[in-house]
């Protein structure tokens, strides 16, 4: 049997095995990414002639599939949101963004440089890549679909961290770039240029940027159809045009897309925000996404059959364990005092920031754009946190967030804290 041909019937079988297994497993504390991951490993077993999935190897195509995954990931997220933005309601994801994440980027970077002897700039390369919380992998903690009612504290804050971390996020990947290229003559040019520019700029383009193409594109979604018959059918396909013009037109300003393809799926949100085609949208984006995520799960599971994390050390193998299990936990409930979460929901809130592809994309990107040491190791850390995230917190979310849910539903003053 010929390789393409052998990826085909693999990438099919994939396809239909994401469109039941999340229904399969809804009851279950198991997540159809832990099975993905295995499932790519198992094949990779066989001499099978399968191309080689490690993001070493081809390091534009990680970049570009986890960019693309993301972006799509993204759009869902915000178009599924039913809270209006307002600096009151959303007081808890802004604290996960702005507090929450910058003290998890810099403690896991410090330690990184301190205790497990990473270069400054790798070290923070590391924490900006692995410490926000992924669109992509945390569907078992966001809110239900569009209308669907399902958005208690819990479930928002994740998914509104997911949507608006990576603005956050990128300025440090760039200040991690800006310090590997930087000699001790051009320090403080890199960190002026780095604050006005990959701070300041780029978030202020980011929000600017998806906030007008969000407008702009609010109206030939719901105004048009006014004036000329477009079949609901048609609407899965706008929402991947929204996607790409978001992102697109937002880069060419150099301002960061992840965050402007958010904002501009708020914006629309919030334009006729009980309207069905939210849910068309919404639906294509999800099934679009599922495709990719299937495709780089088996990819990941592959890339560890053929050795991806042989360059990991035991140091990095504990730092690992301390992100997931004590930074992350231990940081978001110190940084949570008085955001709107208390008792059983702030431990939620704060333990579960999902690790995945968003963090594949940070390291792929910028290992192409600046010299980083031992790029082997770097990979096997964000494989190994990645999958150690995936595989508890994929186990834990659903026995987690049922127990949670009965929880909230006893009467008033039986809760537990």
């Amino acid at each position: 049997m010929e390789p393409y041909t052998l990826v085909l019937v693999v990438f099919g079988v994939a396809i239909l095995a994401v469109a039941w297994l999340p229904s399969v497993l809804e009851h279950y504390p198991l997540s159809y990414p832990i099975v993905f991951i295995i499932g790519g490993w198992a094949f990779y077993q066989f001499p099978l002639g399968l191309p080689d999935p490690r993001p070493t190897s081809h390091p534009e195509l990680a970049t570009h599939l986890t960019e693309l995954c993301v972006i799509v990931a993204l759009m869902g997220t915000g178009l599924k949101i039913d809270r209006r933005f307002r600096w009151r309601t959303w007081k808890l994801p802004l604290r996960l963004v702005w507090l929450t994440m910058t003290v998890t980027i810099l403690v896991f970077a410090g330690l990184n440089w301190w205790w497990g002897g990473w270069p400054l700039a790798t070290a923070l390369l590391l924490g900006a890549a692995l410490a926000p919380t992924d669109p992509v992998l945390a569907g078992d903690v966001q809110v239900g679909d569009p209308n669907e009612g399902k958005e208690d504290t819990v479930r928002f804050a994740l998914t509104a961290e997911a949507g608006l971390n990576d603005g956050l996020a990128f300025p440090f990947v760039y200040l991690a770039i800006g310090l590997a290229t930087a000699t001790s003559a051009t320090l403080p040019t890199t960190l002026t240029t780095w604050v006005w520019n990959d701070l300041l700029y780029r978030v202020g383009m980011g929000v600017l940027g998806g906030w007008l193409s969000g407008r702009l594109l609010s109206y030939l979604i719901f105004g048009l159809p006014q004036r000329i018959s477009i079949k609901t059918s048609a609407y899965g396909f706008v929402a991947l045009a929204v996607t790409l013009f978001s992102y697109g037109i937002t880069e060419m300003l150099h301002g960061y897309g992840f965050l402007a393809v958010f904002v501009a799926a708020i914006t629309i949100r919030s334009y006729e925000r009980t309207h069905e085609y939210h849910e068309y949208m919404h639906a294509f984006s999800d099934q679009i996404e599922r495709i990719l995520i299937a495709l780089l799960l088996l990819l990941f599971g592959g890339s560890l059959a053929l050795g991806l994390l042989d360059s990991l050390q035991w140091i990095d193998a504990l730092m690992g364990v301390l992100l997931v299990f004590v930074i992350r936990p231990l940081g978001g409930w110190l940084t949570l005092h008085r955001a709107g979460a208390y008792g059983l929901e702030r431990w939620v809130v704060a333990s579960f920031g999902i690790r995945g592809i968003g963090s594949f994309f940070y390291v792929a990107y910028a290992l192409q754009q600046a010299p980083f040491a031992n790029p082997e190791r770097i990979w096997a850390l964000t494989g190994w946190i990645v999958l150690l995230s995936i595989c508890i917190h994929g186990a834990l979310a659903t026995p987690v967030m049922k127990y949670l849910d009965r929880q909230m539903a006893r009467p008033v003053g039986k809760s537990v804290s």
